[in-house]
């Protein structure tokens, strides 16, 4: 199964180079390329690869900046000639961290990991064909050794942790091992909504809403949870909620 792949980095030879490295990888099927942050949103939103090679320091955005303007954001390996962003590159989510000049097993280390993890969620998404979950379903969760059986309707919000799901519900917020993504499939979009990249609410559960800062809009759930509506999200939640 190949992987589809752009490369946003500002420097063409490290474009080239990175690209050089990567023939050595058939599994990688690079689409395109992007010179800067703005081209980067451009080329993901029309080509919707499964990872994008992301440069951290370029003119004007940076790296971390595109990944806050997407909603639903492909696999990312950051490669960088700076090793000190290395901890907040984790805290976003991020497969790997390559320091330039990449060395092939490293490398080739990140893209077996993105492999499994895209197999994973495929593997995931199979029982999915048998529908969307009415928020009148109840749903098995486990985290450890508790347990619980859920109506959807109780669930307030989920919250992407990496690989895992958060599940608000009651005081409790166990993790799942399911990501945001895959609960996306399965769950009816006129209840829950994709708020931003890393939470989807129950739109049962809106108290409030607030303009915030960027054209986005802040949501305070019942539970005291107050989530932003990302910008790009806030054209499509005033459509779903308007005449």
């Amino acid at each position: 199964m190949s992987i589809t792949a752009i490369i946003i980095d500002d420097e063409r030879l490290a474009r080239t180079e990175l690209r050089k490295l990567l023939s050595q990888h058939p599994e990688i099927e690079i689409l395109d390329e992007a010179i800067n942050v703005d081209e980067g949103l451009e080329k993901i939103e029309q080509l919707n690869p499964d990872l994008i090679f992301l440069d951290i320091q370029m003119p004007g955005k940076t790296g971390f900046d595109l990944l806050s303007e997407i909603d639903k954001a492909p696999k990312v390996i950051f490669t960088t000639a700076y090793d000190e962003f290395a901890l907040k590159a984790f805290e976003v989510n991020a497969f790997d961290y390559l320091l330039k000049p990449i060395e092939p097993k490293r490398l080739a280390d990140a893209i077996a990991k993105v492999q499994e993890e895209i197999n994973r969620e495929k593997a995931e998404a199979v029982p999915y064909n048998r529908g969307i979950l009415n928020e009148s379903d109840q749903v098995f969760v486990k985290d450890g050794e508790r347990c619980w059986f859920v109506k959807l309707s109780e669930i307030r919000m989920f919250e992407s942790v990496g690989n895992y799901a958060k599940v608000f519900f009651g005081a409790n917020k166990p993790l799942i091992l399911k990501s945001l993504n895959a609960l996306e499939e399965r769950l009816d979009e006129r209840v829950f909504f994709r708020a931003n990249r890393k939470h989807i609410i129950n739109l049962r559960w809106v108290e409030k809403i607030e303009p915030y800062f960027n054209g986005g809009l802040l949501v305070d759930l019942k539970g005291g949870d107050r989530i932003e509506i990302s910008r790009r999200q806030t054209v499509k939640f005033k459509e779903m909620m308007s005449f």
